[in-house]
């Protein structure tokens, strides 16, 4: 067992999706444990789900790449993204959002927010929360079922340069300099 910053290291776990090894910290374990939810009970494929996308935000000058945890692409695209955050997940909703539309230049539209106890899902156009709960995930065959239904919007640049600045201001702007899911350019 290590300690670095204010995390604590517990070991080496091997990543559900990738097979790499990873830091085995408690955060992580509710990531792979979000994994295990999508395949075992959920019916994804390992090749439906990538994890760890690093995605550039800029607000003016300042940059930073942060990761969203998953991606789930089916059809040839990404129907559902899921960002874990520790504590409220009510206050995770907007940047969350804000990234399914810097992601792929459209609208995602599923957006999952989680503290790996509970979930809400968004609905990625509108924003509003249409459930909650991690049970409340869609299914491979449901999502498969709504992105047949969604519109795949395509993002502005104008628009895309806000939601940047706002991911910029919610993840990277008061983290904590030992985050190592932010990397400041």
């Amino acid at each position: 067992m290590g300690n670095q910053g204010h995390h604590l290291i517990l070991g080496e776990l091997e990543d559900l999706i990738t097979g790499r090894p990873l830091a085995d910290t408690h955060d992580e374990r509710y990531r792979q444990k979000i994994a295990r939810l999508l395949i075992a009970e959920k019916g994804y494929l390992k090749q439906d789900i990538e994890s760890r996308r690093e995605l550039m935000v800029q607000a003016g000058e300042k940059r930073a790449v942060i990761r969203i945890d998953l991606l789930i692409k089916l059809a040839g695209r990404v129907c559902m993204i899921i960002r874990y955050g520790p504590g409220s997940i009510v206050t995770r909703r907007r940047p969350v959002l804000a990234a399914s539309r810097l992601l792929t230049g459209y609208q995602i539209p599923i957006v999952v927010v989680t503290n790996g106890k509970d979930a809400e899902l968004l609905d990625g156009a509108s924003g509003r929360v249409v459930s909650s709960g991690l049970e409340t995930v869609p299914t491979r065959l449901q999502l498969l079922e709504i992105a047949a239904a969604a519109d795949f919007n395509v993002i502005s640049p104008k628009r895309a340069e806000m939601e940047s600045r706002l991911v910029y201001c919610y993840e990277v702007d008061g983290s904590c300099p030992c985050d190592e899911d932010i990397c400041r350019l």
